[in-house]
């Protein structure tokens, strides 16, 4: 979710994401700059803002559980957050941002199956077992990310609010308003599977 970009010198944006108030910025200024945004790269493009993370159902594209985050924290850090225990599907369906040694163990432990989509190792180069799994996982995964374009629909990717909270809060609306419109589509046209 792209934020609303505040021109500060490098030293002064240091300061920032370190809790500091940069030197000679008065208290009015402080309060117009976003202290939790940080910026990330995405296909060699910058981005400024935060990360949303969700889990969705692949069945009803449903947003269970949400997570926003600074735009620079790793994908791989989050899944234990995202893990939701009332989920009667024993198998978890993940691109290549959360591949590590970790998830895996938490999932595990969790007894529920791998379907994380691997990263090839550095220096390796991409292998036929290892597409063609990436390739089965996405093919279901797809329909994960169908959730973000309904996301999109409902506003767009920017947010307005100057803190992690604020954006939070706005975004968790943005998903309440999602599942509503997505539970009336359900309910109107399945109503025997809805039922189910």
């Amino acid at each position: 979710m792209q934020a609303p970009i505040t021109q500060t010198k490098s030293t002064e944006r240091e300061a920032l994401n370190e809790g500091q108030a940069p030197d000679g910025w008065s208290a009015k200024r402080l309060t117009h700059a976003d202290r939790d945004a940080r910026w990330t790269k995405k296909h060699g493009k910058s981005f400024y803002g935060y990360k949303l993370h969700a889990n969705a159902d692949a069945r009803y594209k449903l947003i269970r559980r949400v997570k926003v985050t600074a735009a620079n924290v790793d994908d791989g850090q989050t899944l234990k957050d995202m893990l939701d225990s009332s989920n009667t599907c024993n198998r978890l369906l993940a691109d290549r941002g959360y591949d590590a040694q970790a998830n895996r163990d938490l999932l595990e432990a969790g007894q529920i199956k791998d379907g994380i989509a691997r990263r090839a190792k550095p220096g390796q180069e991409r292998r036929q077992r290892l597409d063609a799994r990436n390739k089965a996982i996405n093919r279901i995964r797809a329909r994960g990310e169908h959730v973000f374009a309904g996301l999109e629909q409902l506003g767009g990717k920017c947010v307005r609010a100057l803190t992690l909270a604020r954006n939070e809060l706005a975004i968790l609306i943005k998903c309440a308003a999602y599942n509503a419109k997505r539970l009336v589509w359900l309910v109107g046209n399945d109503p025997l599977e809805w039922a189910r």
